[in-house]
């Protein structure tokens, strides 16, 4: 039965397979990474490092994201999980922030996997939530569902309303990576620092091969894209012109740790791929060959006389005369 307003009126609902189709924004996986860092640089986390590895998990490769910002309460990490909220849109904040519209975490984890759980802890509550695709199938949901549950930081027993966490904490060890409330306090114990955040997402995307889409054993400090994918991006930037027969193609579009590398101008945020950090580059530096350019704006004559004829006749009509 559809959910209704206070006014009886029906709520809009959000399907399972709406977490698919914005995935696919992004085109390859590099910008869903670029996603994830970027909420943790963004005002109101302000992380100074972030982690970035995989790992395996029950058997199950996972990438990870753990960062030492603010972290969230489980109000903010619910509006994380739904679609279109975002604090950064109002204030000074506003003018250094990456993501305005609320779908960054959704349109990249999901891009990365189909399934995704965040630690989170902000000196008081640490909570832990699941967005997954395999849960939404399993359970056949109409809408997206999200279980979150609270604990208290320093007991570790659930906060507030225990029985009706119940249910939420039931569906994140029945149909995620983690069986065990044990397991959950782990993950949090992980975390660096009193606050911060730390991602899991698993069931990792697969190429037509059935290999993961991302290499990670030809560099164990790296991401890499598959030779694969490397010889069909290469063709396509030489048939789009992009790239001359007797060029290489550059190494940012296919290593995660060189695109991380000229991701930022100023970087905010330390990243550390893999155990080794990332050296940020200044692109202007980089160059072979650099050229400066000045705008200089060119005017329509047609303009500049209609201009000029509208200010006469403004002028005009003031001193009581008529052009």
């Amino acid at each position: 039965m559809a959910r209704l307003s206070e006014q009886g009126i029906r709520l809009s609902s959000m399907s399972p397979s709406f977490l698919n189709s914005n995935s696919t924004s992004h085109t390859w996986p590099f910008s869903a990474v670029a996603e994830l860092i970027d909420n943790a640089s963004d005002p109101g986390v302000c992380a100074k490092q972030i982690w970035i590895d995989v790992v395996k998990i029950d058997d199950q490769l996972c990438l990870t994201f753990t960062d030492n910002g603010s972290g969230m309460t489980p109000n903010k990490l619910h509006k994380m999980l739904s679609f279109g909220f975002t604090e950064k849109g109002s204030g000074k904040a506003s003018q250094q922030a990456i993501g305005l519209y609320g779908n960054g975490f959704k349109s990249g984890s999901m891009r990365l996997g189909r399934d995704a759980l965040i630690f989170t802890k902000n000196g008081g509550c640490q909570t832990v939530g699941l967005l997954s695709q395999t849960y939404l199938q399993n359970i056949k949901a109409q809408a997206v569902i999200v279980p979150i549950v609270p604990f208290n930081q320093q007991t570790n027993i659930l906060f507030k309303k225990p029985k009706m966490q119940h249910a939420s904490l039931a569906a994140i060890l029945q149909h995620s990576i983690i069986k065990s409330q044990e397991e959950i306090l782990t993950h949090f114990d992980s975390i660096p620092s009193k606050k911060g955040t730390k991602i899991l997402i698993w069931n990792i995307r697969r190429a037509k091969d059935g290999k993961t889409e991302i290499d990670f054993d030809t560099d164990s400090t790296d991401f890499r894209l598959p030779e694969i994918h490397f010889e069909e991006l290469k063709q396509g930037l030489r048939n789009n012109g992009s790239l001359r027969p007797e060029q290489n193609i550059p190494d940012m579009y296919y290593s995660l740790r060189a695109y991380l590398s000229i991701l930022y101008l100023k970087p905010r945020t330390q990243v550390i791929l893999r155990g080794k950090k990332v050296l940020a580059k200044l692109v202007s530096k980089s160059l072979t060959h650099i050229e400066h350019d000045v705008y200089k704006p060119q005017f329509s004559v047609s303009l500049c006389y209609l201009h000029i004829y509208a200010q006469t006749k403004q002028k005009s009509e003031a001193l009581g005369f008529t052009c």
